[in-house]
């Protein structure tokens, strides 16, 4: 869902996951904008997964990033008082990995979850959060059995533990959209301009729009925990999940 360039960033985070430290060179550098460099694997946030944290090395200097702001560039924001590296200087970035393996584990853990419910139960998805190993995912889901929070939980570790890959891809929009299924939200968020799609294939269970960083099989995740399930009304049900 997203392209390999942000501005005139290239995004290394959306061909390899794993990627955790890289050289580039700072292309601009304003301490209100933010820094800009020529090759990126900072996550710049989307589709509920937060941002990305680390650091850029030059010259002795350390900057931490504490996050990013897409624009018409992909500007990581350091933290306040942070020196900032000039134009053209050669840098070293790194990504805090725990933060990143952790975000990778829980969205990864999402989808198996929203794949589940959906092939379970017929229901979609109408909002989500997560943060590392934590999350709350939102369904329409208008009638639920009394032990559907235990069915959903079990269901989901079977199929973790069934380790299945979980590949990536980008296919043409008229290609993807002829995928049953692709969008499991409510609402179609993709742009109607956008010519090619980023896929998230649980290979199995689950094929997503998605635009996210994700480990490379489910087993990888861990274990699912679903900690609350909450009725909010008008077959609006939020599962509270956490990743063990």
């Amino acid at each position: 869902m997203a392209a390999a360039h942000a501005g005139h960033t290239h995004r290394l985070d959306l061909a390899d996951a794993t990627v955790r430290e890289w050289d580039a060179t700072v292309l601009s550098a304003d301490p209100e904008q933010g820094i800009v460099l020529d090759r990126s694997a900072f996550y710049p946030g989307g589709g509920g997964q937060p941002p990305d944290e680390g650091v850029l090395l030059w010259g002795g200097v350390r900057t931490r990033i504490a996050g990013t702001r897409a624009g018409d560039e992909l500007y990581l924001l350091p933290v306040e008082g942070d020196p900032l590296p000039p134009v053209g200087t050669a840098v070293r970035g790194a990504l805090d990995d725990e933060r990143r393996t952790a975000l990778m584990r829980t969205h990864s853990g999402l989808h198996v979850l929203t794949g589940v419910v959906f092939r379970d139960f017929g229901a979609l998805v109408t909002g989500g959060n997560m943060e590392p190993l934590t999350a709350r995912m939102d369904f329409d889901l208008a009638e639920v059995p009394a032990d559907f929070k235990d069915r959903v939980a079990a269901s989901v570790n079977a199929e973790l533990a069934a380790d299945r890959r979980i590949e990536v891809k980008e296919l043409p929009r008229e290609e993807a959209f002829a995928i049953p299924d692709i969008i499991r939200t409510a609402t179609n968020l993709l742009p109607p301009d956008l010519e090619v799609v980023r896929i998230v294939d649980i290979v199995g269970l689950d094929t997503q729009a998605d635009g996210g960083t994700h480990v490379a099989s489910t087993a990888m995740v861990g274990r699912v925990e679903v900690v609350k399930m909450e009725n909010k009304g008008r077959g609006f049900r939020r599962l509270r999940v956490r990743i063990v």
